[in-house]
């Protein structure tokens, strides 16, 4: 397969990449395109790489005008982010709305602005001040919405570390920790009342890597295994990431709250480590992408909502040089910033399910010619920092 991708064309590759999501329709899948890198391609060239590859949804971590500018008219739905560091000014309705009228309703609706991340893993930071301001906050940015006409099309929401349950397993037992349960109500009331949805980062990677030899790599990667059976509701899981979601489901529901949808506003896996963080490798990044990529394709809701299909936000675009930490941090993306694949996640593979997994050095030209136009326990801690 490496073979083949380095010599076949490079025209010829990228179309059919951009048939095979034509063809398979991936309407749950997004990307989120961080930027802690000082060699990241502009975000216009961005735009055409999204658009090439038929992704219709993406995320970023701020409201950086050059972005927000730079997806206007291109189709793609985008998630965009407060910062942790203004929920304390944005408890103010007034600021908030000065916030919203700044930030997104200049872009709206040519850019197809679709969620505001009000702030990321509060719940789990160690400033605890950030958890007494996120609600309000939340509420006074979705009232600056209501104020300018833009609730109807843009949900508020925060995106929570798996860190924020005391229990995950089984699914069943899944519950959130005493000392966020009381604001964790007040946040599930704002979300059931405006019908937003609950957003996790959900890593299988770190409850593999923590525990090598008590979690089955196939289970936390999608691969074929024998999975386990929730012993209280019977369901079977054959993955890791579906369980976690249902243990969010189920945490929800003990605190009175059964209807709130759960999407994934991050997963992935890293393709390059320390010699300490076991299973970051080119092969399971790959393999974990692909496989994800095959239950969204498929439309997969998880064993307790099984008519309800899974979004899911594939963390990363690109790797990103400048971020802190250990060599994982830096090694989550599917593309390097020059538009090499970091591996091949088999997109045009996919309607081939026996072509090869091994990671290709195939590349992609970012001035595309895209218009705009066995019972396995599960860890209750998987989090990315």
């Amino acid at each position: 397969m490496a073979t083949f991708c380095r010599n076949i064309a490079l025209i010829p590759f990228f179309l059919l990449l951009s048939l095979t999501f034509s063809d398979f329709g991936v309407t749950c899948l997004g990307v989120n395109y961080g930027q802690v890198a000082n060699n990241l391609p502009p975000p216009d060239k961005v735009v055409d790489l999204l658009s090439s590859l038929k992704i219709t949804k993406s995320r970023i971590y701020d409201t950086n005008p050059q972005v927000l500018t730079a997806f206007a008219n291109s189709n793609i739905e985008l998630i965009v982010t407060v910062e942790n560091q203004m929920l304390a000014v944005l408890v103010d309705p007034q600021q908030a709305l000065q916030w919203v009228s700044t930030h997104i309703k200049p872009y709206f609706p040519a850019t197809k602005i679709t969620g505001i991340a009000v702030g990321n893993e509060v719940f789990t930071d160690d400033d605890t001040s950030l958890i007494q301001n996120l609600v309000p906050a939340t509420v006074s940015i979705h009232g600056a919405l209501v104020q300018l006409g833009l609730d109807k099309y843009i949900q508020v929401s925060t995106p929570n570390s798996l860190a924020v349950l005391e229990e995950s397993y089984p699914p069943s037992a899944g519950s959130f920790k005493t000392e966020v349960a009381g604001i964790m109500s007040q946040y599930l009331q704002f979300l059931s009342s405006t019908k937003a949805p609950f957003w996790i980062n959900a890593y299988t990677y770190f409850a593999y890597k923590d525990a090598p030899n008590r979690i089955s790599l196939d289970y936390a990667l999608f691969n074929p295994n024998s999975g386990m059976v929730d012993p209280y509701t019977k369901l079977h899981y054959d993955n890791m990431l579906y369980a976690q979601v249902d243990a969010a489901i189920f945490a929800m529901a003990r605190l009175g709250y059964n209807g709130i949808e759960v999407r994934v506003s991050e997963t992935g896996w890293p393709s390059k480590g320390d010699p300490n963080e076991v299973g970051a490798t080119v092969v399971n990044a790959a393999t974990y992408n692909k496989n994800l990529l095959r239950r969204q394709m498929a439309n997969e809701g998880t064993p307790l909502r099984p008519n309800m299909r899974l979004e899911v936000y594939l963390f990363a675009l690109f790797n990103e040089d400048m971020k802190p930490g250990p060599t994982s941090e830096r090694n989550y993306g599917l593309f390097q910033p020059d538009g090499t694949m970091a591996y091949n996640v088999g997109l045009s593979a996919l309607s081939t399910p026996s072509s090869s997994s091994t990671p290709s050095s195939a590349s992609i030209s970012l001035a595309s010619s895209a218009t705009k136009t066995k019972g396995i326990p599960i860890l209750p801690i998987c989090t990315r920092n």
